[in-house]
């Protein structure tokens, strides 16, 4: 899997990502690029910066002569970190990011996924050497596990045959925790599930609506199938999270 996964302005579909291997760096600006990001924007210096991928983390490089750079944690309530002109390889640690960047009088931003986060259990048992990884790095504290919670809740209820919610039942479902919840969101989340527990790609050469589908019952398929969710993981969907998020 990608370390690394830019998403431009408006992306309106998988293909306008920009997949960044570990060691590999782009570069972002008003100059159209191939295999970089371009912001059509005459406020955007022409090579605004650069990022690189670092396995579970992402460097900036601000090349701007006199901008700041902002990145900011959306799940964070406020966390974000600043990058002045000219600063090389800021690490920036968010499993999710928003580059925000001034231009002549607008404010730019563009997403940064670093999917490959993961996690380990704090419990030693007195054992030496190297913690085991986890095979699905999953943080219960953030939104898109409450999308997995509410897309598993008919099957861990006992409703095996009935089809799993739409879009439209989980934006309800998942409204009285998450007031701003909207369509879009849901699919973002669905997108970044299917991404982060590396389901095959074959869904997304389908329609449209046979796409979404497809990755909510492999999502749940996989989920269930190893106890990714629990019955007593659905509690989360009548208690308000920690965190505010997107």
């Amino acid at each position: 899997m990608h370390s690394v996964i830019v998403v431009p302005p408006e992306c309106g579909h998988v293909n306008d990502q920009v997949r960044i291997a570990t060691g590999e760096r782009i570069t972002f600006g008003r100059a159209e690029s191939d295999d970089g990001l371009t912001l059509a924007h005459e406020g955007v210096p022409r090579v605004a910066g650069e990022i690189e991928a670092l396995r579970n983390f992402w460097l900036l490089s601000n090349l701007s002569e006199d901008q700041t750079y902002v990145v900011e944690n959306p799940e964070g309530a406020g966390e974000h970190i600043k990058v002045t002109p000219g600063r090389l390889d800021a690490p920036v640690p968010f499993e999710f990011s928003r580059v925000v960047l001034p231009a002549a009088g607008d404010l730019l931003a563009f997403d940064v996924w670093a999917p490959r986060h993961s996690f380990r259990s704090v419990t030693r048992q007195d054992l030496s050497g190297a913690l085991t990884a986890p095979a699905f790095a999953l943080d219960r504290t953030k939104r898109y596990f409450a999308v997995l919670a509410a897309l598993c809740e008919p099957r861990l209820r006992g409703e095996l045959h009935v089809p799993l919610p739409a879009v439209e039942q989980l934006v309800e479902r998942l409204r009285p925790t998450w007031p701003t919840v909207s369509r879009s969101s849901v699919y973002w989340n669905i997108d970044y599930l299917a991404l982060k527990l590396r389901l095959r790609p074959g869904p997304d050469t389908a329609e449209p609506g046979q796409r979404v589908n497809g990755k909510k019952e492999s999502l749940v398929s996989l989920a269930l199938r190893f106890d990714l969710v629990r019955e007593d993981d659905l509690a989360m969907l009548s208690v308000a999270p920690r965190e505010v998020v997107r």
